[in-house]
């Protein structure tokens, strides 16, 4: 008999959903509950289980937003159910959404062992297999009553993402609270209708192999006694094993399937919640790891590996245990699964350096792989990164979600800045929450871009980023597909493995060269100002308080060098990289929390620097400079203090036409009577700077409202409407030679100041703005009077050149891209850099101004978004901003006036002027950090990168007796592969090529 194959999905469909899942739990008997609600924050485990609770029932409301209640479920097993498997199912009033995204628990037995956690797709906890009948059942479920946020039909503004706004109104009804009998012969034929039902629907429409299951099936459900599921499912099984064992083509495409749960650090829910989503995904999946021993489950970000150590020690047990048998594997070996757009130099090197280290430390394990499947594209320098922290692969999914364009690879060589090289791959499965449907595999298969020179990619299989991690049913799933006939093949392997077997047979694999930049999500770089701020200053906060703290350290008996206190620091600003942290895509108590902390670290920094610098100045009444920028400073070196110098002349007049001019004998700054400015003319070159008839420093505002992902995104057509705010309410000379700029618009207010200091070929521009808009988008333009066809973003150990035009899609999609301290444009012999203290956003844009009249390129600064989702409240309230204008710069002056705005001098009083603890003899070659090494051996760790783009030659000197140099990758270990450089004295010379990458570690002599 010969069934369509439309009618056999209609028929499959309605006899799965209403007859046979139902039969899985043929029998089932009532658990009685008790519930005990927390006060306040969550409380310890111990607590939670000795709490008296009262009575309640299926049917009744509980859970406060982001509550806490324990709930006790106590029976016993009948009599009658001996010799069958028992589970209890636990449903604490889940909808169908994905797990993650609303309600969870963790089940703990009466003496506080955990047995695993509940979700929408895990409500099942095992109580006996066989059970003898009679056992006593008792169990425990901190239940978390967080609320739904993410509702996709539309993006509503909700108060209920703080704890603070959110109210008290209970958020869920208990569902179901029973003991069940397992009926497992039930469930497996659910799971091989589910199979073939799903490959079915994926084979062409004149596939002889489609009929054969079309058939089976058929039979199959003819075979199920719709009255007596249970006495007829082993019948039904048999008439599917014959298309269930056919294997596979030899030439099918190999998935390497990877136990996973994406689990965001923080996002839809407070960083406190994700230690208790890890503690509840990780019990999960050790009790599938005893269970199905296939299986393989890798778990990326040290920092939730750190969570459980600390919180979970019941739960770490297991884990530890799962990693020992080599089943549980710690993967990514980088410190949270961090933006890597924004996260400066050093910041993205030590995410791998303390990432690396706990796993290293922690399980002996050091890892290859940078895993990276959800962060929102990624930078130029990031591949010499993960080389130089001893890795060597990179795999990432979220470049699948580009709008315009479509990657052309799913296994590639990405080639960085330097000219680093690191095979990467993207999972053609298009996600890293794979369910193992056939849909997904089937996809992934038809999907992949390199068959026919290659053919595996990897597949991350678990419920993500709310968490959740692999369910019995993928691992049933899989086990089908392992070798099945008209689909991929399927075996659960780990990262490791798979990126060995890739590599090996795609040993020519394809290059890409320069950024992977994500088509979605660029509002990322603007949204939460507060937060981008805190990390800008953490960052910079570091540099100066290890490179004072080691020079002291070096200098002075009795200072000593704080390696706890910045080790703890740094993991706390690393942590809040994560990449809906720093990015801004969090709820509103994420960022209430990130400002408190970031406001905290920098009490805690500046009391490092206080009193390093006032050990290093000594007594005495002289005004000490320090400068903790990478090169000399108005008479002061690199990393050094010397008495203050006397400024020279700048000059403010009142301008004919209104406003004012500003000069220093290098620059010439004309600023109007709207507060804007008309002209900055480098008197040196003897050349303008703003465009022809244009007015820079011009403040504009677009309606903001994207088609989805609010905080997230930016749609092109925000550009269509534009209001340039060259009203002001007051234009005045202010101190010195500077001008006070106020407009009100909306809302709210604008404050600038404008300055020429004597010497300084820039113009500072000091913006506050107390921001009350909805919906707005707020940028700063300077149209510039230069003709550059590309123009330089910085970032990690180097800059990055992008395209002014729009030649083709891939350029016309970069309407919004990253850059760190500075941009920097250039025609030959004269170029003009935009610095910034805390900004990331930007866009460059370049227009005809007329006939035979050039061309005028506009540098944007983004300066703050008003989305209303997550957070409804996103960066509402007063900001500060500093930029500067730079006329004359060539691609050096960039980098070291970028390096001046973020790192203001400090003045202290002292006697002792401070000679540098190492001294380079190049600007091009840009010092990053000097520390002492992190083992507490007392070596002085230098870094440093060539910064313009070209070879460079430099001496560095210690400024202290060194015994001894050796080159290291960034967790300060040596490589064996590079020779040491001679130590000539205290000095070593070194050779660099373009935007190259170096770690050196001095030994200092004693004696």
């Amino acid at each position: 008999m010969h069934d369509d194959r439309t009618l056999v999905e209609a028929r499959l469909k309605r006899v799965l959903d209403e007859r046979v899942r139902p039969a899985v739990y043929p029998a089932s008997v009532p658990l009685d509950v008790a519930v005990w609600n927390a006060p306040g924050e969550p409380v310890p485990v111990a607590e939670g289980l000795a709490a008296e609770p009262v009575p309640t029932a299926v049917g009744e409301r509980w859970g406060a937003p982001w509550g806490t209640s324990w709930f006790r479920v106590s029976g016993t097993v009948p009599k009658e159910w001996a010799g069958r498997t028992v589970e209890a199912v636990l449903d604490l009033g889940f909808d169908e959404n994905m797990p993650g995204f609303q309600c969870e628990g963790l089940v703990y037995r009466p003496d506080g062992t955990p047995v695993k956690g509940l979700n929408p797709r895990n409500q099942w906890v095992r109580i006996a297999a066989p059970a003898e009948g009679g056992e006593e059942v008792r169990l425990h479920i901190e239940a978390a009553s967080n609320p739904v946020i993410l509702d996709y039909h539309p993006f509503l503004p909700t108060r209920l993402g703080d704890k603070e706004t959110a109210g008290s109104e209970p958020q869920y009804k208990l569902a179901r609270m029973d003991l069940a009998v397992f009926d497992e012969t039930v469930w497996q034929l659910v799971i091989d209708l589910e199979v073939l039902g799903e490959l079915m629907r994926e084979l062409p429409e004149d596939s002889g192999r489609r009929y054969d299951i079309v058939r089976a099936v058929g039979r199959a459900l003819d075979a199920v006694d719709l009255q007596d599921v249970n006495g007829s499912a082993a019948a039904a099984r048999a008439l599917l094993e014959g298309v269930l064992s056919t294997p596979a083509e030899p030439s099918a495409h190999r998935i390497s399937a990877v136990g996973h749960a994406h689990i965001d650090s923080a996002w839809l829910w407070p960083l406190r919640e994700t230690v208790r989503k890890v503690a509840r995904t990780t019990s999960n999946m050790t009790a599938l790891i005893e269970d199905e021993p296939d299986f393989v489950f890798a778990m990326s970000q040290a920092q939730q590996w750190a969570w459980i150590k600390e919180h979970r020690p019941e739960v770490w047990a297991k884990v530890k245990k799962a990693v020992a048998d080599g089943r549980f594997v710690p993967a990514g070996g980088m410190w949270v699964e961090s933006d890597t757009n924004m996260p400066g130099s050093e910041a993205m090197a030590r995410q791998f350096v303390h990432g690396k280290r706990f796993f290293l430390d922690e399980f002996g394990v050091e890892n290859d792989e940078a895993w990276l499947p959800d962060t929102f594209g990624f930078a130029a320098g990031l591949p010499q990164i993960i080389k130089a922290a001893g890795s060597k692969w990179l795999l990432t999914q979220k470049i699948s979600w580009s709008q315009t364009n479509r990657f052309p690879h799913h296994t590639f060589n990405w080639e960085g800045i330097d000219g680093t090289r690191i095979f990467t791959h993207f999972p053609p499965v298009d996600t890293y929450n794979c369910s193992m449907k056939g849909s997904e595999i089937a996809h992934a298969a038809k999907n992949f871009k390199d068959k026919g020179v290659a053919r595996h990619s990897l597949a991350p299989t678990g419920w993500g980023d709310g968490g959740g991690g692999t369910t019995r049913e993928m691992i049933a799933k899989a086990a089908r597909m392992r070798d099945l006939e008209g689909s991929a093949t399927v075996r659960w392997e780990t990262p490791e493995q798979f990126f060995q077997k890739a590599e090996a047979e795609y040993p020519n694999a394809p290059v890409w060269v320069g950024e992977l930049y994500l088509e979605l999500h660029r509002a990322t770089l603007t949204s939460q100002a507060g937060t981008k701020q805190g990390n800008r200053r953490s960052e910079h906060l570091l540099r100066e308080a290890e490179l004072w703290a080691a020079t002291a350290a070096v200098r002075c008996a009795e200072f000593t060098y704080p390696y706890e206190q910045l080790d703890r620091i740094w993991k706390t600003v690393l942590l809040h990289q994560f990449h809906d942290i720093l990015p801004g895509s969090s709820i509103a108590w994420v960022h209430r929390e990130a400002r408190a902390t970031y406001a905290a670290l920098a009490r805690e920094l500046n009391g490092i620097i206080e009193a390093a610098q006032r050990a290093l100045a000594g007594e005495g009444t002289d005004e000490l400079v320090f400068n903790s920028t990478p090169h000399a400073r108005d008479g002061v070196p690199a990393g050094g203090a010397r008495t203050a110098a006397v400024g020279g002349r700048s000059a403010i007049e009142a301008r004919a036409e209104g406003g004012f001019v500003l000069d220093n004998e290098l620059l010439r700054v004309e600023i109007d009577a709207r507060g804007l400015v008309v002209s900055a003319y480098d008197l040196v070159a003897d050349r303008e700077t703003v465009a022809p008839g244009a007015a820079a420093n011009l403040p504009q505002l677009h309606a903001d409202f994207p088609n989805m992902w609010d905080a997230w995104d930016v749609d092109e057509f925000y550009r269509n409407t534009v209001t340039d705010l060259t009203e002001a309410d007051e234009v005045t000379a202010g101190e010195g030679a500077s001008v006070r700029v106020v407009r009100a618009f909306g809302d709210s207010r604008l404050t600038q100041v404008l300055s020429l200091a004597s010497g300084a070929q820039r113009l500072d521009i000091d913006t506050e703005v107390d921001w009350h808009e909805t919906e707005k988008f707020l940028k700063l333009a300077f149209p510039l009077d230069i003709h550059a066809e590309r123009y330089a973003s910085e970032t990690q150990f180097g800059h990055f050149y992008r395209p002014t035009h729009t030649n083709t899609s891939w350029e016309a999609a970069k309407f919004e891209a990253c850059n760190h301290r500075f941009v920097h444009l250039e025609e030959p012999g004269w170029g003009v850099a935009l610095v910034n203290d805390s900004t990331y956003g930007h866009d460059v844009t370049r227009a005809v101004r007329g006939d035979d009249e050039g061309t005028t390129t506009t540098v944007r600064v983004s300066l703050l978004r008003a989305p209303r989702f997550p957070d409804p409240e996103t960066d509402q309230g007063v900001h500060r901003f500093r930029h500067a204008l730079v006329p004359g710069a060539a691609i050096g002056d960039a980098v070291r006036e970028g390096y001046r705005i973020n790192l203001p001098e400090r003045r202290v009083s002292g006697g002792c002027e401070v000679t540098p603890l190492v001294t380079v003899d190049n600007d091009a070659v840009v010092v990053t950090a000097v520390k002492l090494a992190d083992d507490g051996s007392g070596d002085v760790v230098v870094r440093f990168h060539e910064s313009r783009g070209g070879r460079a030659k430099a001496t560095l000197t210690a400024g202290f007796p060194a015994a001894d140099v050796t080159v290291t990758d960034l967790l300060e270990r040596p490589l064996d592969e590079v020779a040491a450089p001679e130590l000539t004295g205290d000095a070593v010379s070194v050779k660099l090529r373009p935007f190259e990458l170096v770690t050196l570690r001095f030994g200092r002599r004693v004696g």
